[in-house]
């Protein structure tokens, strides 16, 4: 039996589970221990970790960066009930298929491809920044698998281009470290945590297809939309979601919307407050219908 410990931050008194708060391994809690499985379909392939046992959870990661980035929050949902299944985008790791004119819809069918062979076909999907589009798309293409949807640092509708320019000098290898991490610093993470773990971890070979996929189709495509209600989770601290635009998505579609704001968080979210992200999708997933 989890043992319950009250505590009193972000809204008002909460009850995790010990487990949560420590941060116990899925094999320990949940009975499933971490795997690693390609799956294959065709031309495609997707590289999936995966973790614990119960509903499904699939965690997507953020524009040029990998599913490892969930690691902490990955395995504090696993250890409080839930299959964490987390597909290495198209194009990392054993993650490999056409590249050439990709789309969302065609991430969203590697998504499918997970849900379907490894989380009895229906799950929530997380995604952080870009991997929303993903998840958004997924929703669209494919209602009766998606539960529910969480949206972790989603930008403005109207994405800043000065953003954009230092995401990209933050990416880049080649630049110096101390330039990349200043970067980091201004747009992924909030004053006084350290960007310095998001040096590394970077596949800008990717960039360019990705950023062509999210043209197919555009935001004003799948945006205005939703089957699924959503979570939508905010740094505190994040350039890229300004308080101004907080209840940008629940203004458009109304109560589906969930919003929760991460204390001393920014764009990064995962690396800066992983139990209270962890927590909060454990809570709105525990809500949802079958």
């Amino acid at each position: 039996m989890p043992i319950s410990i009250s505590f009193t931050w972000l809204r008002g008194p909460l009850t995790v589970t010990l487990a949560l708060l420590l941060g116990a391994c899925a094999h320990e809690v949940a009975g499933g221990g971490r795997e690693r499985v390609v799956l294959k379909q065709g031309n495609v392939q997707v590289d999936v970790i995966a973790e614990g046992r119960g509903p499904a959870v699939v965690l997507l990661p953020s524009s040029q960066r990998d599913s490892e980035d969930y690691d902490d929050v990955a395995r504090l949902i696993a250890a409080e009930g839930f299959r964490v299944l987390r597909p290495q985008p198209r194009g990392m790791h054993g993650s490999i298929g056409p590249m050439e004119q990709l789309s969302l819809h065609d991430l969203a069918n590697d998504v499918k491809l997970a849900v379907d062979r490894m989380g009895g076909g229906r799950a929530v999907l997380v995604g952080h920044a870009y991997g929303h589009f993903t998840a958004r798309v997924a929703d669209m293409d494919h209602p009766n698998m998606v539960r529910g949807v969480v949206v972790v640092g989603a930008s403005e509708r109207e994405i800043s281009q000065e953003l954009i320019r230092k995401l990209n000098l933050a990416s880049d290898l080649t630049k110096p470290q101390d330039v990349r991490l200043k970067a980091l610093q201004e747009v992924m993470f909030a004053p006084g945590n350290d960007a310095s773990s998001w040096l590394t971890g970077w596949h800008p070979k990717v960039r360019d297809a990705y950023r062509g996929a999210a043209q197919r189709p555009g935001r004003d495509v799948w945006w205005p939309i939703t089957n699924a209600p959503i979570l939508d989770l905010q740094g505190d601290s994040d350039p890229w979601r300004p308080a101004s635009s907080r209840n940008e998505l629940k203004d458009k579609l109304g109560s589906k919307i969930t919003v929760k704001v991460i204390p001393r968080a920014s764009h990064a979210l995962m690396p800066e407050q992983p139990k209270a992200v962890a927590l909060a999708i454990v809570e709105w997933v525990r809500t949802l219908q079958p």
